[in-house]
């Protein structure tokens, strides 16, 4: 069983040498690991720092393309050199390298296929009291939206099976960690956590400059993601608002009708039947979206199989990365 250990890297010529030595060289279990690193337009060393460590593939952009980009470009990476088993962690040493270990025997053992490091959140030091906050409330969402149990979504210290890993499609340009995670849990994969240790802060985060830009675009990835894996139900409770407004609209209007006072309400019943037209095309939208839906899956079961069918030839491996590829084996 092989597993390979992907970082992506954005200027991290500073940290990355502490976390590639905090990395595991050996887990009982997995015969062989192997270590990657997507270098997502870094303009610094990042680079010849792993390479001189003895990093094994580097996956190299000219440009800086972001978390979700990199992630799914590191996954490919890894499952056309072969990987059982994929584990992505961070360069700044976040998170504690003998863990690693922890997350990869529920794969091993065969009872998950995707495993998430949970962070002892409330007891980082480094974490602000509205952060810890804003952390627990986001996995609470994600739980929601993803029918899961998972209680650290934004964590990036995660393993995938090869066949999870086959499955992963993120869209999204800003992070891979919420929408993988609703991902799978609305399509039924074996998924869980473990609880896992953190190292001091090397660095400030760098994937948000402000809490509201944090907040913002985690929200808006959440509902991307839940109105993409169930649309009906999503624009059903958005076309609930207006419906209920009307009807209750025109109750009013037909009761004070009734007792003789509502001609002077001709405005109340206009503004009723809006209310209704809205929710109803609101509802009609939502059945659309379903059907599309419901093709969009058909289109993942074929990428799936496609997938499956070129990282198990022999011919992948004489492909080259698109865009980019700084190369191969260093070991």
């Amino acid at each position: 069983m092989k597993l390979i250990i992907q970082i992506p890297c954005y200027n991290e010529a500073e940290t990355l040498e502490v976390a590639l030595n905090d990395l595991p060289k050996h887990i009982d279990g997995i015969d062989k690991i192997e270590y990657l690193i997507i270098n997502d337009g870094s303009k610094d060393n990042t680079v010849e720092v792993a390479r001189n460590w003895g990093v094994h593939y580097i996956v190299s952009f000219k440009r800086n393309k972001g978390l979700a980009k990199g992630f799914m470009a590191g996954l490919n990476e890894c499952l056309k050199h072969g990987a059982d088993i994929i584990v992505n962690t961070d360069a700044d040493n976040q998170y504690c390298g003998e863990d690693i270990e922890k997350l990869v025997r529920p794969i091993i053992d065969k009872k998950a296929d995707i495993v998430i490091g949970e962070r002892p959140i409330d007891q980082t030091k480094h974490f602000s009291p509205l952060k810890k906050k804003l952390q627990h409330f986001g996995s609470w969402v994600v739980r929601k939206a993803s029918n899961s149990d998972i209680p650290d979504a934004p964590s990036g210290f995660r393993a995938y099976s090869r066949e999870a890993a086959l499955k992963m499609n993120v869209v999204n340009e800003y992070t891979y960690t919420l929408e993988t995670i609703v991902q799978a849990g609305r399509g039924k994969i074996a998924m869980t956590s473990v609880p896992i240790r953190t190292n001091a802060e090397l660095r400030p985060s760098r994937l948000f400059s402000s809490m509201f830009g944090y907040i913002k675009k985690s929200m808006l990835t959440i509902i991307r993601a839940y109105m993409m894996y169930k649309p009906l139900m999503a624009f059903t409770t958005l076309s609930t608002i207006p419906i209920l407004g009307g009807i209750i609209l025109g109750i009013r209007y037909i009761v004070r009708l009734v007792n003789g006072v509502g001609g002077g309400n001709v405005q109340s019943l206009i503004l009723c039947a809006m209310l209704i037209i809205i929710g109803v095309q609101t509802f009609v939208m939502g059945m659309l979206a379903d059907v599309i839906s419901a093709n969009r899956k058909i289109m993942q079961d074929v990428q799936y199989k496609v997938r499956k069918m070129y990282y198990s030839s022999d011919a992948c491996m004489d492909n080259t990365f698109d865009e980019a590829k700084d190369e191969a084996p260093l070991s």
